[in-house]
C-alpha cells in the first residue's frame, strides 16, 4: 500500500469508563448585564476546557458565544478567566483544575463584553496603530544590513507574541481604571515599543513616545503580565525594565543629553 493509498486515521476511542460530569459556570449576557449560568456536562480523558464549551454549545446552548481559531494555543482567540486567572481555554487542561469543584469561565474583565465569552479588544488595535512601522536606516555600501547576533536574539522573545491579552487583562493600571485606558497601553505595547527601540536598525526614536504618548512610566513592574503570559515571555524583566532604562537614560543622563551617549556604555 502506497502513502496515497494509505486508509485514513482516525481518532482513539474515547475511553468512557474514565468520564465524569463536571459543574461549569458560564457567564452569559452582553454589555448590559448577565450571569453565571450552571451545567452539568461531560468531561473525559485528556480533555481541555475549551473542548467542554464546545460540549454545552452544541448540546445545552447553541447562542453561547465564544472566539476561538487554532485550538493550538497559538491564535491567542480563546483567552477567559477560568476559576478566576486568565488562561487559553485550549491550553488549560481539566485534569489540572481542582477535582470536584465547579469550573468557573468569565470573558476578559478589562474589556467590554460583546456577548458571553467574547469582549470588545479593540482598544488594543487603537493603540497598535499608534506605533511608528519599523524604519530602518539605510543599507551599507554593499548593499547590505549588518548586526549582531546578540540583537537579534534579544528582540527574538518578544515576536513570540500571540496577542491573547492576557497581560492586557492582568495589568491593573487599566483594569482597575477606565479612565487610564487613552494614556496608557499596557504591557503587550511596551515590549513591542521595547522590541523597536533595541532593533540597531530602526532609525525611530521611541524612547520620548513611550513615555509621552504610552504612558511608561504609569507602570509600576508588578510583573503580573509576566505571571500569565503563555508563551513565557519575560515581559516585565527583558522588555518594560529596560526601556525604563533607556528612558531615564534620555531624560537624566547628562552625557546621553550633550553628546547621545550612555554614561556607563555597558548597560543596554
Amino acid at each position: 500500500m502506497t502513502i496515497d493509498q494509505a486508509a485514513p486515521t482516525s481518532a482513539p476511542p474515547v475511553d468512557k469508563s474514565k468520564s465524569y460530569t463536571a459543574q461549569f459556570h458560564v457567564w452569559r449576557g452582553d454589555s448590559n448585564g448577565g450571569e453565571l449560568r450552571e451545567y452539568s456536562v461531560e468531561v473525559n480523558e485528556g480533555e481541555v476546557v475549551l473542548d467542554i464549551i464546545f460540549r454545552i454549545q452544541a448540546e445545552q446552548a447553541n447562542d453561547l458565544a465564544v472566539r476561538w481559531n487554532c485550538k493550538a494555543g497559538k491564535c491567542g482567540s480563546c483567552s477567559a478567566e477560568i476559576n478566576g486567572k486568565p488562561r487559553l481555554m485550549c491550553m488549560t487542561r481539566m485534569s489540572s483544575l481542582p477535582p470536584g469543584e465547579p469550573v468557573v469561565v468569565t470573558p476578559l474583565r478589562t474589556f467590554p463584553v460583546l456577548k458571553d465569552l467574547a469582549t470588545d479588544v479593540k482598544f488594543n488595535y487603537e493603540k497598535a496603530r499608534q506605533i511608528p512601522a519599523f524604519a530602518p536606516k539605510p543599507r551599507e555600501a554593499d548593499g547590505t544590513y549588518r548586526m549582531a547576533q546578540v540583537d537579534i536574539e534579544r528582540g527574538q522573545e518578544f515576536r513570540k507574541c500571540i496577542e491573547c491579552w492576557m497581560c492586557q487583562n492582568v495589568c491593573h493600571v487599566i483594569r482597575d481604571h477606565e479612565e487610564n485606558k487613552p494614556a496608557f497601553s499596557g504591557p503587550r505595547f511596551f515590549i513591542r515599543l521595547a522590541e523597536l527601540d533595541m532593533h540597531p536598525l530602526d532609525t525611530n526614536d521611541r524612547k520620548v513616545l513611550a513615555q509621552g504618548q504610552h504612558g511608561l512610566g504609569m507602570c509600576n513592574i508588578t510583573k503580573c503580565c509576566t505571571e500569565v503570559c503563555p508563551e513565557h515571555i519575560k515581559i516585565t524583566d527583558n522588555g518594560i525594565i529596560p526601556l525604563k532604562e533607556r528612558v531615564a537614560d534620555r531624560k537624566y543622563d547628562p552625557l546621553m543629553k550633550l553628546f547621545g551617549r550612555r554614561t556607563n556604555p555597558r548597560r543596554r
